[in-house]
């Protein structure tokens, strides 16, 4: 099987890609720096700029199916600029991408695209699955609909359509987790305001093998790609601190604080997500690392 994938370099993408060789898959990638470009035997690199609508047409030539990750990082200071560059990255990328199978002949029989979980509403105690149709009126909320929205048209042109909406990625080698690890380690670690705002997380092994698992079983629709076992902010900090044999002395981090310090990006630490991974469950998917310590130990070992 051909595989081409747009956010390969990141973080989840290099892990993706290794996962993908290992069940003896061909990757072809995006990339918008020539100097990343490579050609080997089952690891094959393609130009894109999607801010420019440019993109090598070769690179859908034997394609199966497409993984789509590409997007801006989110966890910056979220300015007017910056919060057009977060939505034009995901919703230009789609639209090129979409223009792209319409117009070459192709072989594509599934696109799987990243999104995310901030398009269900705030909750500490409902937990919400993928039948839910209220959503938040929030920035994060609206960049998750404008993103799902530029690969549902994927459907007119007979190709399926898979969503996975992602939650907290627990990785040692980026992303939120080793951001949480720092102040820990020093002896700074504290709660986040109440503590209580729920985290819906997912190890990046178990990530990576939900989108394998995607594309081997042809999933359509929308899947939570959660742990099973969500947990709030003060189980979390206290399962790393445990792990990491570190005490927890501080007081509680006011959210007025973090704030003033990260500005409206502060909506990261606060909001509260209470997902269920149900579905994927009942869809045969076997997670690895269900429980919260067990993840974290596993990752700092």
């Amino acid at each position: 099987m051909v595989i081409l994938v747009t956010g390969a370099t990141g973080l989840i993408g290099c892990e993706l890609v290794k996962k993908i060789h290992e069940k003896n898959h061909t990757v072809h990638y995006l990339t918008t720096s020539k100097t990343k470009i490579v050609n080997q035997p089952h690891y094959k690199g393609f130009y894109w700029n999607p801010s420019q609508g440019k993109i090598d047409e070769n690179c859908i030539y034997g394609v199966d199916v497409i993984i789509h990750l590409a997007g801006a990082n989110i966890a910056k200071r979220w300015t007017s600029a910056y919060k057009q560059v977060i939505i034009e990255s995901r919703t230009l990328s789609g639209d090129l991408l979409f223009n792209l199978v319409k117009k070459v002949p192709n072989q594509v029989k599934q696109i799987i695209s990243a999104s995310g979980t901030a398009i269900y509403p705030e909750s500490f105690t409902v937990m919400y699955d993928e039948n839910t149709t209220e959503k938040e009126d929030s920035f994060l909320s609206h960049v998750v609909q404008k993103w799902e929205a530029s690969v549902n048209p994927f459907r007119v042109l007979g190709i399926k359509v898979c969503t996975l909406r992602t939650g907290i990625v627990l990785a040692n080698h980026g992303g939120a987790l080793p951001e949480m690890v720092k102040p820990i380690k020093a002896g700074l670690g504290a709660v986040m305001g109440s503590g209580k705002q729920m985290q819906s997380w997912i190890h990046i092994n178990d990530l990576v093998a939900l989108y394998v698992y995607a594309l081997e079983h042809q999933w359509e629709g929308v899947y939570n790609a959660v742990s099973p076992n969500p947990v709030n902010n003060q189980q979390l900090t206290k399962a790393i601190a445990f792990v990491l044999h570190k005490p927890l002395w501080l007081p509680a981090v006011p959210q007025f604080v973090m704030k003033l310090l990260l500005g409206e990006m502060s909506y990261l630490l606060f909001s509260s997500k209470y997902l269920s991974a149900q579905k994927a469950l009942d869809a045969g998917f076997q997670f690895q690392h269900p429980e919260i310590k067990e993840a974290i130990a596993h990752l700092y070992a």
